[in-house]
This record gives C-alpha cells, sequence and structure tokens, in this order.
C-alpha cells in the first residue's frame, strides 16, 4: 500500500476552510461578526508563528456548531461549499491528486480544521479518507468540546498512527504535502516530504532537508 497525504488549507485550496467559514458565518449575520473576526484573526496570527493553543482555538472555532441547530448548520455549509470552496479548490492539486489516484495510491486529508467543515471538501474533491478534528456529538447536536487527539503539529503523527492501525496493510511508502511549518513532526516521517507554496519556516527546513518546494498556485 502506498499513501498520499495532503494537508487541505493553504495546500489543496487557496486559503484557509476554517478562515473562509468564519468570513461565510460573518457576512450572511450568523454569527457576531466583529467578535468572530477578531478571534479569528488571533488565532490565525498565532497559528501562523506557531504558537497556536489547538484547545483554545477549537474552543472557540467549534463555538458555532454549539449555539445552532445541527439541521440549519448543514444547510448552511451547504452554501459556503458553494460560496468559499469551490472557487478557491486549485485545479494543480487535483493533478496531482489524480496522479496518484492512477497510480492506485490511496489518497489521504489530513487537517487541523474540524471535520464539520472538511467533510464535504474531501467529498467534492472525491477523497475517501479524512482526518481531522472531531466535533462531540451528543444526541444528534454539537456539544462545543472535540473528541480525541487534534490533528495539529504532532498531533497529526499520533491521529495518522492511530489510522494506519485500522488499515489491514502497512504502507510501502509515504508522501506529504503540506504549505505549513506546523506540520514539519508528519513530514519528518514519510519517505516524500514535499513543501507545497510553503511559509517561511517550513521553507528554510525544506531547503535543509532537500526536500521538493513546488507550488500548487503557478
Amino acid at each position: 500500500m502506498k499513501i498520499a497525504l495532503f494537508d487541505l488549507d493553504n495546500t489543496l485550496i487557496a486559503g484557509d476552510s476554517d478562515c473562509l467559514w468564519g468570513e461565510f458565518l460573518s457576512e450572511h449575520g450568523y454569527v457576531d461578526s466583529e467578535a468572530y473576526k477578531a478571534g479569528h484573526e488571533k488565532y490565525y496570527n498565532d497559528y501562523l508563528r506557531g504558537e497556536l493553543d489547538i484547545n483554545a482555538f477549537l474552543e472557540f472555532q467549534l463555538k458555532a456548531l454549539a449555539d445552532n441547530d445541527r439541521e440549519q448548520l448543514e444547510n448552511w455549509r451547504k452554501k459556503y461549499i458553494e460560496e468559499k470552496i469551490k472557487p478557491v479548490i486549485l485545479p494543480k492539486a487535483i493533478e496531482f491528486i489524480e496522479n496518484h489516484r492512477q497510480q492506485n495510491h490511496v489518497i489521504l486529508i489530513i487537517t487541523a480544521t474540524n471535520r464539520f467543515i472538511t467533510q464535504p471538501i474531501a467529498d467534492e474533491l472525491n477523497i475517501e479518507h479524512l482526518i481531522a478534528c472531531e466535533p462531540e456529538i451528543i444526541n444528534g447536536q454539537y456539544t462545543g468540546e472535540v473528541v480525541g487527539t487534534p490533528s495539529f503539529a504532532e498531533g497529526k503523527v499520533i491521529r495518522f498512527n492511530d489510522w494506519l492501525t485500522t488499515q489491514a496493510q502497512q504502507p510501502d511508502e509515504l508522501w506529504f504535502y503540506s504549505d505549513s511549518h506546523n506540520d514539519i513532526p508528519l513530514l519528518n516521517q514519510v519517505d516524500h516530504a514535499i513543501a507545497v507554496d510553503p511559509d517561511e519556516t517550513l521553507k528554510a527546513e525544506a531547503e535543509k532537508k532537500g526536500w521538493p518546494v513546488i507550488s500548487f498556485r503557478s
């Protein structure tokens, strides 16, 4: 079994799916736009600096799910995918996905963004396997809590290894495509680490270790 892993935000799409979700909610008046914008800006800047408190971020991120009826949320999500996600899917990323698919590689998205937001994006990309942060659901409604280890930074290594234990075969070869220095722990674990439109920290690490640096945006 050969596996191609892809980060999602700013890798397969030209943007951050969670930030775009926040923009969508704010633009439609579904949340307090000023408070939501300020919160997102803070946490996104923390993420870029490598200082994100993932648990605090998830508490913020999942509050909108807990505060609203699940059926309403799913209706909003359909509009969000059309308005915010489809326009930023990168054609060159699709080419790479299809190249791996044609070689019968298992394709997996691994992301720190929660499954509520990312599952329909994986579906849109026709990717069966998704590792994401898991929002808790009790009696059919979101609680605002997260289940298990968040798939962020070292957590991606843990979650990927957990996923591997559920598979019938162990991998012969692994690829991982990412833009973020937060993914260096998992990039260090694979056979083929590829920096895609990387941030400065990841670019420097890639140059140091001889990892390919490519762009899905050009």
